[in-house]
């Protein structure tokens, strides 16, 4: 017990080791949730303006606009992207970092969304749509009502997906020196001489983030699920 205790105290307490993993871990959390929030808005937006083109033709200015965003965002590499964002758009403002790795993730985790998103609205009968607009709806009445919960529902295990790739795209953020729980553990690593329990640990800590946001997200999938049976 009094070796456990001595390799606890020496990876996770001494030498501001608790205090690295602790600060990785907020960052870490913080930044996934920013990113969230932003990829999800964007990705949907994007999403209803390419389907709404695609289906009546309109919003071609935006949809070109969309697409080019696409394009770049799926074709480059993320930490390309971070590095960017930190040393080029953000250099000269006065940002707190997790901001820029929320906003950074966010704009590339919005660009899979938004396919995600378009290849389940893609998905409903067109007939829904003409008869949303039979009933007297506009069509983005008809967009909200009917075909995006629909499509919500017939994407939401690939969302689900893209959030735990987010989560774990983020120990990259290290690169722009900020602590996050891989950064933690090479800083640990680099004071204790010893790589093999700071890896570990990440690989751990990660593991439990996905772990717990799988399962509310997959309560959330069962409950829209018994909501369609009943």
């Amino acid at each position: 017990m009094e070796f456990l205790s001595h390799q606890f105290h020496r990876y996770f307490v001494d030498n501001g080791a608790s205090s690295w993993w602790l600060t990785g871990l907020r960052n870490t959390l913080l930044i996934t949730i920013i990113a969230l929030l932003i990829g999800v808005i964007l990705g949907f937006t994007v999403a209803i303006i390419r389907s709404t083109h695609e289906q009546t033709g309109k919003l071609k200015v935006l949809n070109a606009v969309c697409k080019v965003y696409l394009s770049v965002i799926r074709g480059t590499p993320t930490m390309v992207q971070v590095l960017i964002f930190n040393f080029v758009i953000f250099a000269s403002l006065a940002v707190n970092e997790v901001i820029v790795g929320g906003v950074a993730f966010g704009i590339n985790s919005g660009a899979y969304v938004a396919e995600i998103v378009r290849s389940g609205i893609m998905s409903i009968d067109k007939g829904q749509m003409e008869a949303g607009r039979s009933l007297g709806l506009s069509s983005g009445q008809t967009m909200k009502l009917i075909i995006m919960p629909q499509a919500f529902k017939n994407v939401l295990p690939a969302l689900i997906n893209e959030m735990i790739v987010l989560l774990k795209e983020t120990s990259i953020i290290g690169y722009i020196g900020m602590t996050d729980i891989t950064k933690a553990a090479t800083l640990v690593q680099s004071r204790t001489y010893s790589a093999f329990i700071p890896l570990i640990s990440a690989a751990i800590f990660y593991w439990v983030l996905v772990t717990i946001l799988t399962y509310f997200m997959g309560k959330l999938e069962r409950r829209l699920r018994r909501s369609d049976r009943k």
